[in-house]
């Protein structure tokens, strides 16, 4: 079988750096240490950047993707905007601020990115089936992409999830199969799948398929330099679920640096958790180098990952930069759930509410510098979780259709 994985030349192990071929692999077999795409880049310049696609193929010489991915049946996601937030950013203070909005993507989430490399790593391994385990937005991802592409899709989540999340997930057909339990025990059970005969010829886009997979967070980071004029922010604001968005995201920021898209410069990468599920945040201001798991308790679902397996190189990536990892109460979440849509017109689900509320605190605490250029992400669609957003679920004010009645409400 003849792969093609564009600039990608093998799998290497994060912790050991023994390189493997390029397969659906996920672990190493000499320290069980995670494998991540290796490269061999050839001359990428911006103009031929600027010359391609309005989406994430724009970059594919940077991508595991064939070089004719953009002629295949897929979502085409990424390319949404950078928004330059100058309400939010006087609200809070900043001089410079900037949200980049990932609701926009086909299914509303920034998954749709992750999950158009992973298809493309199904077709190139023969796989028929797409599947998954989801804290939800992952789910619609996987089974919209799966629709598109002509595969099958069988995705797990927690049972428990917000129902406009399981109504995406089911509507692009497929299986959609809820599990008593957390996200982290849905995905044991999906790892136990992968060696059972019923899982053959599928591909699991966050487990066997993830070293592919996690590579499609990178293009947040090209999109964001592209869209500031080829340069980096000074500073940027994350969620954290598993802490792989963050990890490529800063992985991204130092492959345009190697290759002189942009200038070389300080960048400080800060990572947001909710307080209900923080154990990333507990170990960076403990000064702990492991990250003990937790049972998560919060709204802030798309986010509950108690055991994050990219946790400790968050922790890394936040001490090497200058950065940190601060976490937000579930009513601190509502609140900047309701002061980025009251400001900025952008609705976001609950992550998006862990991201702003953590700006906030951070500003507050004297954390980031008010003068430089900053971006907060918003990974996801409100209209998902509106169950957090309850209270304001009703009119201003019912009355008579007279004047008079107005006239006593305005």
């Amino acid at each position: 079988m003849s792969l093609d994985f564009g600039p990608a030349v093998a799998l290497s192990c994060r912790e050991c750096g023994t390189r493997y071929d390029l397969g659906p692999s996920f672990a190493c077999l000499e320290c069980f240490g995670p494998l991540e795409a290796a490269y061999e880049f050839g001359t990428v310049t911006r103009e031929e950047i600027a010359a391609g696609p309005a989406n994430i193929w724009r970059y594919k010489k940077l991508l595991p993707v064939p070089g004719d991915v953009e002629q295949k049946r897929n979502m085409n996601p990424g390319w949404t905007k950078l928004v330059k937030a100058e309400g939010l950013g006087k609200s809070l203070g900043l001089k410079s601020l900037y949200v980049k909005d990932d609701s926009g993507n086909p299914t509303h989430s920034f998954k749709d990115r992750v999950v158009a490399i992973a298809v493309e790593a199904a077709r190139n391994f023969g796989f028929h089936t797409l599947s998954c385990s989801s804290t939800g937005n992952l789910a619609g991802a996987v089974t919209a992409a799966a629709a598109r592409a002509g595969l099958e899709a069988c995705v797990f989540i927690p049972a428990d999830l917000e129902q406009a999340k399981i109504a995406m997930a089911r509507v692009f057909g497929g299986k959609l199969i809820g599990i008593d339990g957390t996200y982290d025990e849905v995905n044991r059970f999906c790892s136990e799948l992968i060696g059972d005969p019923i899982g053959e010829k599928w591909g699991f886009v966050n487990v066997n398929l993830r070293p592919y997979y996690a590579e499609g967070s990178k293009t947040l980071a090209y999109e964001i330099a592209e869209q500031l004029g080829w340069r980096l922010p000074d500073q940027i604001v994350i969620p954290i679920a598993s802490g792989s968005q963050l990890t490529k995201i800063d992985k991204g920021f130092k492959e345009l640096i190697a290759l002189g898209l942009v200038d070389d410069k300080p960048y400080k990468v800060y990572g947001a958790q909710a307080s209900g599920c923080s154990p990333v945040s507990v170990a960076y201001k403990a000064g702990h180098e492991v990250v003990q798991p937790v049972k998560p308790d919060t709204i802030a679902k798309s986010l509950a990952i108690g055991n994050p397996a990219d946790g400790p190189y968050v922790l890394d990536i936040a001490r090497r930069t200058g950065g940190a990892v601060e976490d937000v109460s579930d009513p601190e979440i509502v609140s900047a759930i309701r002061l980025l849509a009251e400001t900025e017109g952008i609705f976001a689900e609950t992550a998006g509410g862990v991201t702003v509320g953590v700006l906030r605190k951070l500003v507050e605490a004297g954390k980031l510098d008010p003068e430089l250029d900053t971006v907060v992400l918003n990974t996801g669609d409100g209209l998902k979780t509106l169950d957090a957003v309850s209270s304001v679920a009703a009119p201003s004010a019912v009355i008579k259709p007279s004047l008079d009645a107005f006239r006593k409400v305005i």
